[in-house]
């Protein structure tokens, strides 16, 4: 089969274009030629900016194209409308972020999306369609954009989309740093901040199991919408936490920390203590760990053992050197807030 791959070969892009190349199939990457040019000399490559520049898409024709990289509703309806009657498939990479609601567990795809109200569609419009995730309006607005760009995939290729809304992607080369925070702080060893319940549910999925089966929906032409997250029944906090400990033999010792005390300091949530988000009904995140994916799984998305996705970034994380953290504590402020909360337990 002849697929299309909107986006670079960076983290989700790089394990799409080895599954569809394990499945098979002929492979076209449009991209810049930022991120990895080099790899994959297999492979057809056309540059361009989908912002700006479609011309090398011009005169050609794919089975399927799988889009991970679409963020502004302007730029994926011009890269629709382009492709359409040229492509019989189109597979667009959205997020969980996408739920208007996910203050209560067991959403399912049928839950409402957000939409952009008037004022931030203006806002939308003027973020650089070049570099978007560089404007804090993005962020801000990110999940009701990927909804919108949602409908304008699903408005242009009726019953030939799919729409896959993962969760946190983890795995080698997850250049955000999330769950490599905790692979990484696992095998430094010492005491370890561990963030509220212990029995917290977690949903995360290893991205090459949901390379493959993307590769596999576009290969067989699967339209509906679907949540791509984690494993079902989801796994807890303590055990990704023991199972990077265990992977990593770095002799951690975990310090269990109440929510609210990490609330009532300001800790940053997600992004300092990654794969963690308040419980609180007031934090409306009560959902967003335990997201219905059965659709998904009655296509074929499988979840191979959490201890070789640990294993794996483990091995990545010490290949790629040194870098600048883009996710978790620092260890200063990490060792200041377990003496504090030693304190306080102590009274």
């Amino acid at each position: 089969m002849r697929l299309l791959i909107l986006g670079g070969p960076r983290f989700v892009g790089r394990h799409l274009v080895e599954s569809a190349l394990a499945g098979g199939h002929s492979v076209t990457l449009f991209n810049r030629g930022r991120t990895g040019p080099d790899l994959y000399p297999e492979v057809e490559k056309l540059r361009g900016d989908r912002a700006t520049d479609l011309s090398a898409l011009e005169g050609r024709n794919w089975d399927a194209v799988l889009d991970t990289s679409g963020y502004l509703p302007h730029v994926v309806r011009r890269n629709a409308e382009a492709l359409r009657g040229r492509v019989g498939h189109y597979t667009f990479v959205s997020s969980i972020s996408a739920y208007a609601d996910l203050s209560k567990p067991g959403v399912d795809e049928s839950a409402p999306t957000a939409r952009l109200t008037p004022e931030q569609w203006k806002a939308a419009e003027s973020i650089d369609a070049s570099e978007p995730r560089a404007s804090p309006a993005f962020t801000e607005l990110y999940g009701a954009l990927k909804s919108e760009c949602e409908r304008v995939i699903q408005g242009t290729f009726p019953d030939r989309a799919a729409i896959a809304r993962p969760g946190l992607i983890v795995g080698p080369h997850d250049y955000m740093d999330r769950f490599p925070y905790w692979v990484s702080r696992m095998a430094e060893g010492g005491e370890v901040l561990a963030p509220g319940r212990p029995e917290r549910p977690v949903q995360v999925i290893d991205v090459r199991d949901l390379a493959g089966w993307l590769a596999r929906l576009a290969g067989a032409s699967v339209p509906g919408v679907f949540n791509a997250t984690g494993p079902e029944p989801p796994i807890t906090m303590a055990r990704v936490l023991e199972t990077c400990r265990g992977v990593a033999g770095g002799g951690a010792r975990l310090v269990w920390v109440d929510e609210a005390f990490l609330v009532g300091r300001h800790v940053g949530a997600w992004e300092e203590l990654p794969l963690w988000l308040p419980e609180s009904a007031s934090a409306g995140h009560a959902g967003i760990m335990r997201l219905d994916v059965s659709r998904a799984v009655e296509t074929g998305l499988v979840f191979r053992p959490l201890f070789e996705t640990v294993r794996d970034t483990l091995a990545w994380e010490r290949a790629r050197g040194g870098h600048e953290w883009r996710a978790g504590l620092t260890r200063e402020k990490e060792r200041a807030l377990i003496e504090e909360w030693k304190r306080t337990v102590r009274g």
